[in-house]
């Protein structure tokens, strides 16, 4: 049984597991972002960084958005992390935010251990 966007998702978690490599664990989310796109730049993976959501209640706009670290392949969330612990909100943010993009698959990356740790989250 394949999974959904099965390649997508190895070829992601795979240019995560590079930029880990040579950088370790423990450095800021910023730079494992930066060094994510140039991994994407490289690979001709088509991606955005900190994309920008408006949330829409009952035809109105609201005034708060959400930024997502990465939308890889027009649809998949990719949320970069540096933190001790994956947590429970981590992955109710990146559920949120495949519920307002519509998107069937979110990825969770966590740069912070001596391997890199990653879940993903399906809908």
């Amino acid at each position: 049984m394949e999974l959904y966007k099965q390649e997508e998702y190895y070829k992601i978690i795979g240019l995560c597991m590079e930029v880990h490599r040579i950088l370790g664990g423990g450095l800021l989310e910023a730079v494992y972002k930066e060094a994510l796109e140039i991994e994407f730049d490289f690979h001709n993976i088509p991606y955005e960084r900190e994309k920008e959501f408006v949330i829409e209640y009952k035809g109105h706009r609201l005034k708060k958005k959400f930024y997502a670290d990465f939308i890889v392949y027009d649809e998949i969330i990719l949320e970069v992390k540096a933190a001790k612990l994956l947590v429970d909100e981590n992955i109710t943010q990146t559920l949120n935010y495949m519920s307002i993009t519509k998107s069937g698959l979110g990825i969770l990356a966590n740069f912070s251990h001596k391997s890199l740790q990653h879940k993903r989250v399906v809908i």
